[in-house]
């Protein structure tokens, strides 16, 4: 192991403690602030949607078919229907393309 490896997972450690103290010591009456509230809602969504799209477009043989899938996806999920059926519908975009891609 590199000496630099204990100064990475150090800084991952002190990163992680941190996320999780600091809205402990920040905030220890109820927060009022409409904007700050709203902040905090998207948060995990900003995130998931940061850690999702690029994994979507990435994943496939072809960026192509994550690209469809994608669009597929926000069209199924636009018309209201439910996860499965959204997950399914982009699962075999993706098949039927990278089966014709090749």
């Amino acid at each position: 192991m590199t000496p630099g490896i204990y100064a990475y997972i150090f800084t991952m450690a002190a990163v992680t403690y941190l996320i999780r103290v600091l809205p402990l010591t920040l905030f220890r009456k109820e927060v009022n602030n409409q904007f700050v509230k709203s902040f905090l809602y998207y948060v995990p969504y900003a995130t998931l949607a940061a850690m999702t799209f690029p994994t979507i477009i990435h994943a496939t043989q072809s960026p192509i078919s994550g690209i469809a899938a994608l669009i597929v996806g926000f069209v199924t999920a636009w018309f209201g229907f439910d996860i499965f059926r959204v997950a399914f519908s982009c699962c075999g975009v993706v098949l039927l393309l990278e089966f014709f891609i090749r």
